[in-house]
């Protein structure tokens, strides 16, 4: 059996080694996302074409001008809203010819987020799209460049300006402690999920419908938006004798806390009412079923492309509103007497 030497297409890093620059100047001057010197430019093209380096992406690219790629840069791609607001993102992005490229930012670290950013602009790049759910996103937004078109999801419209997708977190979570309140409960607790750089709306708006109603504000438990960190915020408010009530800020962390405060010994809702955030598939199928604050996060998605496409002179695009709903479900009931 005869083999026979098969040589390898050239990659990014054959490229800078011939033209002696950097990878990300390669990728730079192939995306056209940032400014590269006329020399180096001149080196990279020359080495392009002596390899006969030609990734589809880049080629269209530098023939034609035209670029098909949004970036989507996020925290995460995992959890309910995160990934739900993705799927929008792509279905609305491919319904216009528009491919997703997702770049993750793994850590909070300031060199960690300008690596991801850096990652993404090495692509022929019509656009990005920033999942502002968390101090992340709120990083990367800073940092990519103002020449780029840029949407963004988000629950504030603070820091850069650029088209935001909106979801009222604010008013949802007045609304879910005011309902609360009205069931009879004196306050509200709150397990808190972490803010961009600030406390989350949810987090506000449930310090205002308690100061609004005259209601006692308890110091809020934070949390890591997960189950495990919402079922140790359940047993340490399961040992206080005041709780009847628990906002949560998603609803993985209210799964948490229902089995946090069921292992202690208490029921939900006869004696501790939870509300979550979000409508989590699982939530209708939770034991109790939980009630919660429901929002169309694909829907975001969707507005997100649609407002760049209007900084991309795609044509007009109306995005519809997106509202919270609140959804009752078995985990809550008045105070028990």
């Amino acid at each position: 059996m005869s083999t026979r030497s098969v040589r390898r297409p050239p990659v990014l890093a054959d490229v800078a080694r011939a033209a002696g620059v950097s990878v990300p100047t390669v990728s730079r001057v192939l995306s056209g996302s940032a400014p590269v010197s006329a020399d180096k430019r001149r080196q990279v093209l020359r080495a392009i074409e002596e390899l006969g380096y030609r990734p589809n992406a880049a080629a269209q690219a530098l023939v034609t001008g035209r670029r098909s790629i949004v970036s989507v840069l996020t925290a995460d791609t995992t959890r309910y809203g995160y990934a739900e607001t993705i799927r929008g993102i792509e279905e609305a992005a491919r319904a216009v010819g528009l491919v997703v490229a997702i770049t993750v930012l793994d850590t909070d670290a300031e060199e960690s987020i300008e690596a991801a950013v850096d990652l993404a602009l090495g692509q022929p790049l019509a656009g990005a799209i920033v999942l502002e759910f968390d101090i992340r996103g709120s990083r990367a937004l800073t940092i990519l460049p103002k020449s780029l078109p840029v949407s963004a999801v988000s629950s504030g419209s603070e820091g850069r300006r650029v088209p935001r997708a909106l979801f009222d977190d604010r008013s949802g979570g007045r609304d879910a402690t005011n309902y609360l309140l009205g069931l009879g409960h004196r306050t509200v607790h709150h397990v808190a999920v972490p803010g961009s750089g600030r406390p989350s709306g949810r987090t506000l708006g449930w310090r205002e419908a308690l100061e609004a109603a005259g209601a006692p504000v308890p110091e809020p438990l934070m949390s890591d938006w997960t189950a495990r960190s919402g079922y140790q915020a359940g047993v340490s408010l399961a040992r206080r004798r005041d709780v009847t009530a628990v906002l949560c800020g998603n609803d993985e962390i209210a799964f948490g806390v229902i089995k946090g405060l069921q292992a202690e010994g208490l029921r939900v809702p006869e004696d501790v009412s939870v509300v979550g955030f979000d409508d989590h598939p699982l939530a209708e199928m939770w034991t109790p079923s939980l009630t919660t604050m429901g929002q169309d996060f694909a829907e975001l998605g969707r507005m997100a492309v649609g407002f760049l496409l209007g900084r991309l002179g795609g044509g007009a695009y109306r995005a519809p509103s997106s509202s919270l709903k609140l959804v009752v479900r078995g985990s809550t009931a008045p105070p028990h007497p």
